[in-house]
Formats: structure tokens, sequence, C-alpha cells
């Protein structure tokens, strides 16, 4: 019994071991945590039963089988770079908003002296009115907000606005003839950045069908950022308020304008956030 044991080091176990052992366990765990559910799950299982492997092969000294599993999981590994690249992109930005890590921002804002506006309350008022006035007329809206996360790549596929927030400019960029109107508009602080914008489109596959592409960006862009984004339907003329992949009927104007101001509140709230009170 204790020969075998020996075979695999159980006997020599000091405290670096028990931390490795520990650090591998949780990093296996957060990639468990991180693409549940996603295509990406059957070919980490895969991944990590070959390491599996290869390590029982080692400690029985199998240099043959050891060297063939190496070259395995480093082509494996290298596989799941390239087939997965959407799934690593959307880890690594959820990442970075779990720990906020965009608010160095802030922080080098601050030291030159730049100082972040945050959306107010007659912003929200007239993005919320127009939202109001489109779903009557049944006219297809999607409006992001940004929040910390940066958005640049997105509004780099648009055109350029900065201008101040107005409902009838909201309603005339999406109003159906207009130029502009294909694509979603970017709110950021106190300004209409940019309109025509594309966003990426969500992975997930328990999408009612119901749904359409404006519904799928809206998640999309919620995903992969901190953002707020509402949606105007162009065929029921229904409202609905996205954050982080939830979706949220709104039944009233009233509704949007308190979950706007709710979120706008939180984020000022957060250590680094846009108006944290010094």
């Amino acid at each position: 019994m204790f020969e075998v044991l020996e075979i695999f080091g159980f006997l020599h176990l000091g405290f670096i071991d028990i931390l490795d052992i520990l650090l591998v366990g949780i990093l296996i765990f957060l990639g468990f945590h991180w693409i549940k559910g996603s295509a990406a799950m059957n070919f980490f299982i895969a991944v990590i039963m070959l390491f599996v492997l290869r390590v029982l092969a080692a400690a029985l000294n199998m240099r043959m089988m050891s060297s063939l599993l190496k070259s395995i999981i480093d082509v494996g590994l290298l596989a799941l770079i390239i087939i997965f690249q959407p799934e690593i992109r959307h880890f690594i930005i959820k990442l970075s908003n779990t720990y906020d890590i965009n608010k160095r921002k802030t922080l080098f804002g601050r030291l030159f002296g730049v100082k972040e506006v945050k959306m107010d309350n007659e912003a929200v008022k007239e993005t919320t009115e127009a939202c109001r006035s489109m779903s009557e007329q049944k006219t297809g809206a999607l409006i992001v907000i940004a929040h910390n996360t940066p958005l640049e790549s997105v509004i780099e596929t648009g055109d350029r606005i900065d201008a101040n927030i107005n409902r009838r400019l909201l309603m005339n960029l999406f109003f159906k003839n207009s130029p502009l109107h294909d694509g979603a508009v970017i709110i950021c602080d106190d300004k209409i950045v940019a309109a025509r914008c594309t966003l990426p489109i969500t992975q997930r596959d328990d999408i009612p069908p119901s749904y359409g592409m404006r519904h799928k960006a809206a998640i999309g862009i919620s995903e992969e950022s901190d953002a707020d984004v509402i949606l105007v339907s162009e065929q029921t003329g229904h409202i609905v308020f996205v954050k982080e992949g939830n979706v949220t009927p709104i039944n009233n104007i009233n509704e949007l304008k308190l979950l706007l101001s709710a979120s706008l509140e939180n984020d000022s709230e957060k250590p680094g956030g846009k108006n944290e009170k010094e």
C-alpha cells in the first residue's frame, strides 16, 4: 500500500505541494464556473482528463505515454484558444467587470483633473420619454448606456454624434427613413456619442424564439460590458430593459425611469465609480 502511495508522492507532501494542489483546484473550479453551459464545456473536461492521465503516466514513469499526452494537451490548448475565442474574450471582459479593473480610468482622470459627468435626471427623462413616444409609434430602437466598461470598439463601428441627450434627436435617429436608424445608439456620460453602431450577438441558446436580432444584440452587449440597454420592439412597441444578460419587460415608463436611475445611482456608489463621493 505504502509503495503504491510513494509512486504518486503522497507521502512527501509539503506546504508548497498542498498550496499547489489548492491553486490548481481553484483554477479548475473557476474554469468550470465561467464556461458552464457553453459549447466549450465538453472540450474543457476532455483537456482536464488528458492532463490527469498525463500526471498518472509521469508518476508511473511511462515516458512515451507521458510525452504523447503532453503533445496532445499542448495542441488541444491551442485549439481551445482558437475555437473558443469568443468565450475566452467574454470570460476576460466579465472578469474585468467583476473586479472593476476599469476603475483605473477614473483614477487617472482625477490625477489630471478630468471629471467624468454622470447622466443626470434630465437626461434620464429625455431618454425615457423618447422611448415612450417610439413605443407608441412602434419605432424600433436600441439604446446602450455605458458605465465603466469602455465601448470604443463598438463606437468605432458607427457614426460619431457627440450631441446632448434630447428626445427629439433620439426619435429622429431611429426614424425608419433615417440613414442612422439601423443599429444602436451609444450614450456615454451625458452625451449621445454615436449612432448606427454594431453590437455583439449573444451566443446563448436559451433565447426565446420571439426575440429578434435587436434582443440578441442587447443581451450580447450587456454580457460583455456593464452597460444598460433599452430596447423598443418595432413589431409590438414593447420596451425592455437589459442588464448583465437579464431582460426585464417594462409595463410603464415610470418602471424604466426607476430602473435606469437605480442603475446609475449604483454605478456612482461603486469604488472608482464615475461620481464617487470624495
